[in-house]
């Protein structure tokens, strides 16, 4: 179910209807936010505005992800690399659970306002959700592939958003978001796709 958690008092508009999602292609998603040493390894440079090997990229916009992805995906290693879908990125932050923030512990799992800093943080520093993921919440915000679009009022299947738009999803909150924006049915609704800041980055999906 995808969507406003139950008893969630503090969803907006944009977290309803809470609708049925059925996902039947199968994928793996990175267990951790992409790092500097990753994009550097592909990309040759470090856009990072916080610098450190193993912090998450960011200062990057959309569209510069895109050109990652078409390199990474250059070295035919024999799998296809790109953004997670919106569906796809709430159902692996949830780990099988309806809770608003998956079932963890805040202060256990993410860097967020109350325990964070002006700085980002290494990835995996935090514990994972159910699943093995890191950083599913907090330190930086993660871009998602779809165009950013209501939601649909019945069920759906491998849900990819909108045909177009102008803005592309962000998910997951920042090291220096409130818990409301912490919550996993939180849904940015200006994510141009041409910005770049220090608090958005992303993760890889593989198929």
């Amino acid at each position: 179910m995808m969507g406003c958690s139950p008893g969630d008092t503090e969803c907006s508009a944009n977290e309803s209807p809470v609708h049925l999602v059925r996902i039947t292609k199968a994928f793996q998603i990175g267990q951790y936010e992409v790092t500097q040493a990753q994009w550097q390894a592909i990309m040759g440079s470090n856009p990072s505005y916080f610098k450190g090997a193993d912090l998450p990229v960011e200062t990057v916009s959309w569209y510069d992800l895109q050109a990652f992805l078409e390199r990474l995906n250059g070295r035919n290693d024999g799998y296809r690399y790109r953004l997670p879908t919106e569906a796809e990125w709430e159902y692996a932050a949830r780990a099988g659970s309806t809770d608003k923030y998956a079932g963890g512990v805040l202060d256990e799992i993410a860097w967020y306002s109350a325990n964070g800093s002006a700085e980002t943080h290494p990835v995996g520093g935090k514990k994972p959700n159910a699943w093995g993921l890191y950083d599913m919440l907090g330190n930086v915000w993660e871009w998602g592939q779809d165009w950013y679009g209501s939601y649909p009022s019945g069920t759906v299947t491998d849900p990819t958003g909108p045909s177009s738009g102008l803005y592309r999803t962000l998910r997951g909150g920042s090291r220096l978001v409130d818990p409301r924006g912490l919550r996993v049915s939180y849904r940015v609704v200006n994510g141009n796709p041409n910005n770049r800041g220090d608090t958005a980055g992303f993760r890889c999906v593989r198929e």
